[in-house]
């Protein structure tokens, strides 16, 4: 069951005494988050509004909403990153699964017995970290926990930022993730480029995710190929608050229009093939917004993320892309 922090959301408003607040967080926590906002409004007496709409990260919070229905606090539930706050109104609120990894760690060191292994997790399940660790060394398996870097606390990976793992990548045999996101361990194999095994508590199985990862990844490769048939491309700079990289927008399209290519510059919230068809005159995107819109979405023309996209400048300079996504953080 998930555990949401509200003595510390309860600490917050009694401190700041808001008139209102909103709450939002990732898609399954969301009936957690509704009986949260709840509590709010029969503790405190104020309008407590969840914002309904998809959150990926610190990089998707929503606080545009939260301004518009004007709360004067959001709460983010869910995106555990080394900091309580992110901006003036924006508090990270803590929210564990307290599931039992005891059964499928026990699986696990049967699988993994006398390999060296990375161990990370999400959000979710990072109150759990020391528990496995002691249970998978106690049967043989040494465990390497990378520290954290930027938003990212010990052994925590998002889906597109990996520091942990690629501290200790050279020392480990295999990346062991807890949890039951295909999403973050798939990056995670790709940007170790290890195999990578997940440990799920829900289904009590431990899943190789390496061939998995790889399909991601000879589908990301095709597309860059085909990007560098293009001669016509647009470049989408996401307009979700932590998606706006107009600098890498400009300098991409600076870069292909050296290399001969005709660019227009695009601006969207949600990036789907839906709205890209509506675009005509395109041969390719890049988008800047999220790297793993690219490679876990299917769209009819290629649509290249900021790692795709310095891969295709190499092609079309006839460099070689070994290793275009073995990076900590793909932006």
């Amino acid at each position: 069951m998930i555990v949401i922090d509200e003595k510390a959301i309860f600490q917050i408003i009694q401190e700041r005494k808001p008139v209102s607040v909103a709450l939002n967080g990732p898609d399954g926590m969301l009936p957690r988050v509704q009986e949260t906002a709840t509590n709010i409004m029969n503790r405190f007496g104020i309008p407590a509004y969840v914002l309904a709409d998809t959150t990926w990260g610190t990089c998707d919070l929503n606080s545009n909403g939260a301004k518009v229905l004007g709360a004067e606090i959001l709460f983010n539930i869910g995106h555990t990153i080394n900091m309580s706050s992110f901006e003036k109104n924006v508090f990270m609120i803590d929210a564990f699964d307290d599931v039992s990894f005891d059964g499928v760690a026990a699986k696990c060191a049967e699988i993994l017995r006398g390999k060296i292994i990375s161990l990370v997790t999400d959000s979710q399940h990072l109150n759990q970290v020391d528990s496995v660790k002691s249970i998978l060394e106690n049967n043989g398996i040494t465990v390497k926990i990378g520290k954290g870097k930027g938003q990212l606390n010990d052994g925590q990976v998002f889906g597109c930022e990996f520091y942990p793992a690629m501290e200790v990548r050279d020392q480990v045999d295999a990346n062991v993730f807890m949890g039951q996101s295909n999403f973050h361990a798939s990056g995670l194999a790709l940007s170790t480029n290890k195999p990578t095994y997940v440990l799920d508590p829900y289904f009590n199985e431990v899943r190789d995710v390496t061939e998995f990862a790889l399909m991601l990844q000879r589908k990301a490769t095709l597309s860059i190929y085909k990007a560098a048939e293009a001669t016509t491309f647009g470049i989408i700079i996401g307009l979700k608050e932590g998606q706006i990289s107009k600098t890498f927008a400009l300098k991409f399209k600076r870069e292909l229009e050296k290399e001969g290519k005709s660019v227009q510059l695009f601006a969207l919230t949600d990036i789907t093939n839906e709205r890209l068809r509506n675009l005509r005159g395109i041969d390719a995107f890049i988008q800047v917004a999220c790297p793993r819109i690219s490679t876990d979405n299917q769209f009819d023309k290629p649509v290249l993320s900021t790692p795709q996209a310095n891969a295709l400048l190499k092609i079309l300079r006839h460099e070689n892309i070994d290793d275009y996504l073995q990076i900590p953080h793909w932006l």
